[in-house]
Parts: C-alpha cells; sequence; structure tokens
C-alpha cells in the first residue's frame, strides 16, 4: 500500500509495485525465465514515456529524457513471491539504495498499458545518474525505444 507519495513516486523502497522490464527480463530474453518463471501474475505490453533507450554491454539501459518512450512489459509478481523478486532484480541490476556505484536505480515512474492506455505506477530500473551522464554524451541510442528490435 502506499502511503506517501511524492513527484517522484512512492516514499518506501518496498511498496509492492509491478516492474516495468525493457531489456532481459522481457519474454524470449535471457533473463526471463531465469528471474519471472513462477512469480508473476500477468505480463502486459506497456510503454514507459519521457525515456530513452541506450544499447549497453549486452543490456539496454534506460534515460529520462523529455519526449522518448521505451516499448517493454509491465510485470506484476504474484503476492507470496514480491519480495524474493524484488531482492532478485535489485542485485540483477546491481542496486542498492544509496550506494554511488550502481548503474541502475530503481524508481517508480508511470507506465502506460498498451492494451486500454491506462497509466500504472511501476518500478522501473533507469540509468544511475553517473551512467546517464556517459550515455547522454556519447552512448548510442535505441531509435525505436524496442530492445528486441535489435535482433
Amino acid at each position: 500500500m502506499i502511503t506517501e507519495e511524492n513527484e517522484n513516486g512512492p516514499e518506501e523502497p518496498g511498496t509492492p509495485l509491478p516492474f516495468f522490464v525493457y531489456g532481459t527480463l522481457r519474454p524470449g530474453e535471457a533473463n526471463h525465465d531465469l528471474f519471472l518463471r513462477g512469480r508473476s501474475a500477468s505480463e502486459e505490453p506497456a510503454r514507459l514515456p519521457g525515456a530513452a533507450l541506450y544499447d549497453g554491454p549486452g543490456y539496454p539501459y534506460a534515460v529520462e529524457r523529455p519526449g522518448g518512450g521505451i516499448r517493454g512489459e509491465l510485470i506484476t509478481a504474484r503476492p507470496e513471491s514480491y519480495a524474493e523478486l524484488l531482492a532478485a532484480l535489485d542485485h540483477l541490476e546491481e542496486y542498492a539504495p544509496d550506494d554511488p556505484r550502481n548503474l541502475y536505480e530503481r524508481v517508480a515512474r508511470n507506465v502506460i498499458r498498451t492494451a486500454d492506455g491506462t497509466t500504472t505506477l511501476a518500478w522501473v530500473y533507469l540509468a544511475a545518474p553517473r551512467v546517464a551522464a556517459d550515455l547522454l554524451a556519447t552512448g548510442t541510442p535505441i531509435q525505436d525505444g524496442d530492445w528486441l528490435s535489435r535482433r
């Protein structure tokens, strides 16, 4: 339950929100079965507005950018698997709260369900500020915002 919210999303880092995934966690990609099989209650196409996708070393990075948009999936965890999945994804993304060495930051953002256009608050792993600055300066954008299109 979200009890208090600011412009960036919920105050509590353990708030049970769905996850927006856009890279190796998408269906058919390397980490989907490893991390999501048996832990997800639903998976549906969605879009993250206000962000751009950049190519990384075998995985993508999302960076906030006005006017952009990223295609991915909205993953709702099974309630009994939520805490375990959150910890596993934080580990996969090498995210620890307030760690300056993070490659990603887990943040709450509004995503749009493709099927009906409704907006849902979800956890998204965005490039950490130092990584985002490098990507914006010298990175390779994925123009259509879809990691799967690189095949």
